[in-house]
């Protein structure tokens, strides 16, 4: 694992498929606590916190390794591969 995460050049400028809801959680009838997007694609699932934990299924699903915290307020992102912490100022 690095310390900084070696995914950058895969940042795309996605937008969030959706706004303020886990579509698969809607789709079932779950809840969620909250919300994170892909930053290659846009696809939008509910964090780690959440019982369902769609958006790490996206991770393992499709690669992508980079997602961004949609939550108000917040301006963070996860690289899933390296499992660091991307500050705010190095997205999009």
């Amino acid at each position: 694992m690095t310390s900084t995460c070696t995914h950058l050049d895969q940042i795309a400028p996605a937008r969030p498929e959706t706004v303020g809801e886990c579509p698969e959680c809607v789709a079932t009838g779950g809840t969620w606590v909250h919300l994170r997007a892909c930053l290659e694609c846009g696809h939008v699932g509910c964090c780690d916190s959440s019982p369902a934990t769609h958006a790490t299924a996206h991770f393992r699903a499709t690669g992508h390794p980079v997602m961004r915290s949609v939550e108000p307020g917040e301006h963070w992102g996860w690289c899933f591969v390296d499992g660091v912490t991307i500050p705010g100022r190095q997205m999009p």
